[in-house]
């Protein structure tokens, strides 16, 4: 089974609104704040181009109207098209101006994420991670903690996202296993697996280091390494 994925920040979207359907544009003068107005542009913009470039629908404004992120009654995004439910699964993450979207056919059940490395208090640490988790943790040199908290985090992130729960669970529930911890030396890194448990299930998954900014994509049934959506023409006036 494939995942495609797309990443995109704040500076690869347009100015103006006239991308968004006339219900998003509502939606949007409805928020106060402006880092959330920014945000929810950023995450809709990355989704809308992720869907054209896996479906191969051309990025004319027209075409990007059409479609549209809507939520569930409990916030999962679901994708719809011309206002029809579109045949993908998908799951949005941003943080820190950056938002990837990742997509699978309909009827998976899939989560992504992504986190940016920071320091986090100990009592952080004792809330929301089993005891290997903090063992883990412990064991990483000072320099990588903050990537390998960041790592541990977007993991459950993620198959919370799959399971389409969120954090309505407790973390400690969601035990996550990796070979290898992030360094922040590594730049941008390969793909690795990541298995996680949660309620007796077993989920395989994928996370990647890029720098500070660590992504996770978890999705059953499992999922070969994700393919990175590749761009053939620039975006349609």
């Amino acid at each position: 089974m494939e995942v495609h994925w797309l990443q995109q920040r704040q500076i690869d979207v347009p100015a103006p609104d006239d991308w968004l359907s006339a219900a998003e544009v509502s939606r949007l003068r409805g928020m106060r704040f402006e880092k959330r107005r920014a945000d929810w542009r950023l995450g809709r913009w990355t989704a809308k181009l992720a869907a054209c470039l896996h479906l191969g629908i051309p990025r004319g404004r027209d075409c990007l109207r059409e479609i549209e992120v809507r939520p569930e009654p409990l916030g999962a995004p679901v994708l719809w098209i011309a206002n029809r439910p579109a045949p993908l699964t998908i799951s949005l993450s941003h943080r820190a101006g950056i938002a990837v979207c990742a997509m699978a056919p309909a009827g998976v059940e899939l989560g992504c994420d992504l986190e940016v490395a920071e320091s986090r208090n100990a009592a952080f640490l004792a809330d929301y991670f089993t005891p290997l988790e903090r063992a883990f943790v412990e064991q990483a040199a000072t320099s990588e903690r903050p990537q390998t908290m960041a790592l541990l985090w977007s993991a459950k992130e993620s198959l919370l996202k799959a399971l389409r729960v969120g954090l309505r669970i407790d973390t400690r529930e969601v035990a996550v296993s990796i070979e290898v911890a992030p360094s922040p030396s590594w730049g941008v890194a390969a793909w690795r697996p990541l298995r996680i448990s949660c309620h007796r299930r077993l989920f395989d998954g994928w996370w990647r280091s890029a720098g500070q900014v660590v992504h996770t994509v978890v999705a059953a049934p499992s999922a070969r390494i994700p393919s990175y959506l590749t761009f053939h023409q620039e975006v349609c006036p």
